[in-house]
Formats: structure tokens, C-alpha cells, sequence
């Protein structure tokens, strides 16, 4: 856990995260039910690169038309095309982007009311976001059934799958770094009451903040 922030947060926030296929977003929306805000990295991700957005201006002006749909959205497949051939081009794509992503999190973190706030982001560690977070809560399965779950949700070949789980954080150094975890290979009823005992300590630690 690390309680140091760049800029104090008038929250209690919960960072989430854990790798590809874990169950992130199940598990947030259990925690949804019970009332709690969720600001999703992911979706802010997205958000900033939305049509008429900061973000996306900058972008179809330093790289032109050919980044844009016909609608005027951004042409994702078409953007990983020329970042991936060129290294300063990816650098200049995440210095514009960190930025803003980080900015919208921390507004959201800041707004939120609900008795505490989580953030779900599968680069928690790896992007120093947990330096915002209170506690850290890590979602785990076996690598085997990470790829199970991310072959059949995204239609891709073992190989690939293989290659995004190379390319996060490892399993272990996850767990050493949480400092809660749930194991997430096991019936939903079983990961609803451990997440009713997790959510019931988090309130009184958030009540105490």
C-alpha cells in the first residue's frame, strides 16, 4: 500500500487490478452492487480519445486524416498500425495520452460519493497509479485459465494470448505487491461472499479516513 499522493484525494479509494482474463470487471460490478463507485481506467481511456475530445484533436492533427473514421472517430486499428512500426511515434502517443487519462481519474476519484471508490485499472502497478489508492485489492487466477478466458472472450490464438500475459506485470509480482487478494477460479458465490467480506472491512477503514 502506498497512502502518498501527488494530490490528496478526499476519498477512500480501492485500486483493482490484476491480468488479462482475471475477471476485473465482474468483480467491480460486484462491488457496484453494493453501491460503490467505479472509475474505470479503461473507459477513461477511451473517453479521452472520444469524438470532439482534447485528445483526439491532437491526435488527427499530428497524424492526420488517416488516423480518423469516416463518422470522425478514431480508427483504432489504423493508429496501432503506425505507433507499433515506430517507437518515438508510440512515445509521443503516451505523453499525450498519460496525461489526460490520469487527470480525468483523479476527477472522478475526487467526485465520487459513495462510502469509498474503486479504481480498476489493469496497469495499476505498472503505471504508479496505486500511489492514489488507499488499499490495493489484486484479482487472481492460474495463467491456464487467464488464457482459457482471453482466447474464447476475444477470439484470438493461444500464441497471442500467450504474448499479452508475457507482456504485463507477473502473477507473482502482483500478489506481492496487493495487499488483498481474491481467488477468482472458484464459483461466483463463493467470490460474492469473500467480496461481501472485503467491502465490509474497506467501509470501516474508509469510515476512519
Amino acid at each position: 500500500m502506498n497512502t502518498s499522493t501527488a494530490e490528496p484525494i478526499k476519498n477512500w479509494v480501492l485500486g483493482l487490478t490484476g491480468g488479462i482474463g482475471s475477471g476485473k470487471s465482474a468483480v467491480s460490478a460486484m462491488f457496484e452492487q453494493h453501491n460503490i463507485m467505479v472509475v474505470d481506467a479503461d473507459i477513461i481511456a477511451r473517453q479521452v480519445v472520444a469524438p470532439n475530445s482534447e485528445g483526439l484533436a491532437a491526435i488527427s492533427e499530428h497524424f492526420g486524416a488517416q488516423v480518423l473514421n469516416p463518422d470522425g472517430s478514431l480508427n483504432r486499428a489504423e493508429l496501432r498500425e503506425v505507433i507499433f512500426a515506430d517507437t518515438t511515434e508510440k512515445a509521443w502517443l503516451n505523453n499525450l495520452l498519460h496525461p489526460l487519462i490520469r487527470e480525468k481519474i483523479l476527477t472522478d476519484l475526487h467526485s465520487a460519493n459513495s462510502a469509498y471508490v474503486m479504481l480498476v485499472a489493469p496497469l495499476l502497478f505498472e503505471n504508479g497509479l496505486e500511489q492514489y489508492c488507499n488499499r490495493t485489492l489484486v484479482i487472481d487466477v492460474p495463467v491456464e485459465i487467464q488464457l482459457k478466458r482471453t482466447i474464447a472472450r476475444d477470439s484470438i490464438s493461444e500464441q497471442q494470448a500467450r504474448s499479452i500475459i508475457a507482456a504485463q506485470m507477473s502473477r507473482e509480482d502482483k500478489l506481492n505487491r496487493a495487499d488483498d487478494v481474491i481467488d477468482n477460479n472458484r464459483s461466483l458465490a463463493q467470490v460474492a461472499i469473500a467480496i461481501q467480506q472485503l467491502h465490509e472491512q474497506y467501509l470501516a477503514l474508509a469510515a476512519k479516513k
